[in-house]
């Protein structure tokens, strides 16, 4: 099974309006009344990843302008950089909206976000039967925007709301500057509980159809750590091994979470300033793909000892958190890795010998 399979597959499955979504109730109430309320502001939606986010943005704007939002084109933009190097980046768009994820550009964000939303914010909705005067522009991965991309879609934002309306996706607000995120109505999309996402998943099965063992569908919901979009995936990878879901199924993992649980062994097995230099240096930096971002080390690698050694014990997960905002706002992610490294070697160490961690920071 290919990627493009699985995908075809949870777009044939996905809710295409509000009252079809199988949780968050109140959430798609509100976004409801906010659609016909004649008064529509900025968004941001921010929730971890397969939480649902991009399916509650899909459905607020068949509310806001009807079926005629699923009617997409897929089209290729070519920006011009302060150097003169072309920037390509994939537009998907309706006559009513339009999705980009400028984090493709890289460090050339503010490129696409200045002309494209200058263009778009200066046109007007010429379709005289539609049910709003503005366009939707969704930005994927908002809270991979460079500062200055930021800064810039801040300006756009302010000039020209008569004509368009910002509706951001992002995992965090952390990497937010605050004049964005107060010029939003923020909607924090939380993970799916298991109930839920067993509920998602008997829905699917019973719409392909075919039968779901209970316990199968547990397996997927532990291991998909309230990703939604995670589980369905698993499910369809595991129905291509048995048809019937029965007899020994094993779910794969992928190669960065095994890649990040390698490292998270070796932090757990010796605790010792080579081993931070090992770890990082070696692991992180040189030999980890491009792909695996400093992120990724952190959520995963870091919190594997975190959540599976300390997860039973009381102590305050405030200084790993107090990290995280550092990894954030730094502009040397390797020496705030290094710190990660040093600070759960030093939690993991002192758990033995039973000391008092409240005042550790």
């Amino acid at each position: 099974m290919n990627q493009s399979d699985s995908d075809d597959h949870i777009r044939q499955f996905r809710p295409k309006s509000l009252v079809d979504l199988h949780y968050h109730q109140a959430l798609s109430a509100r976004l409801a009344s906010l659609a016909a309320s004649g008064d529509f502001p900025h968004m941001l939606f921010y929730g971890p990843s397969g939480a649902g986010k991009k399916t509650r943005i899909t459905c607020t704007l068949r509310a806001l302008f009807g079926t005629g939002v699923e009617k997409l084109k897929i089209d290729q933009r070519v920006f011009l950089s302060p150097s003169k190097r072309k920037l390509e980046i994939n537009i998907v768009q309706s006559n009513f909206h339009i999705e980009i994820t400028p984090s493709e550009a890289g460090n050339y964000d503010r490129v696409v976000i200045q002309e494209l939303l200058k263009e778009i914010a200066q046109t007007q909705q010429v379709d005289l039967n539609a049910k709003q005067r503005f366009k939707a522009v969704i930005i994927n991965e908002a809270d991979s925007l460079s500062r200055d991309a930021q800064a810039a879609l801040r300006r756009t934002m302010e000039k020209y709301m008569a004509n368009m309306r910002i509706i951001l996706c992002a995992n965090s607000t952390s990497r937010l500057i605050a004049p964005i995120k107060s010029r939003c109505l923020l909607m924090r999309v939380a993970a799916p509980n298991a109930e839920e996402m067993e509920v998602v998943l008997n829905y699917v099965a019973k719409r392909a159809p075919f039968m779901l063992p209970q316990e199968v569908a547990r397996r997927i919901i532990e291991d998909s750590g309230g990703n939604l979009r995670k589980a369905i995936l698993v499910l369809e990878a595991l129905k291509m091994q048995s048809p019937d879901l029965t007899g020994s199924l094993t779910i794969a993992k992928p190669d960065w979470e095994t890649y990040c649980h390698k490292v998270a062994d070796l932090i757990i097995s010796e605790q010792s300033p080579s081993r931070v230099m090992e770890t990082v240096a070696e692991r992180v930096v040189e030999r980890a793909d491009e792909s695996l971002k400093a992120d990724i080390m952190h959520w995963t690698a870091f919190y594997v000892p975190y959540h599976h050694v300390f997860r039973s014990d009381s102590q305050s997960n405030t200084p790993l958190l107090s990290q995280e905002v550092r990894m954030h706002l730094g502009n040397k992610k390797i020496f705030h890795l290094e710190a990660w490294v040093v600070k759960v070697m030093s939690l993991y160490k002192h758990f033995f010998y039973d000391m008092d961690m409240s005042a550790f920071d």
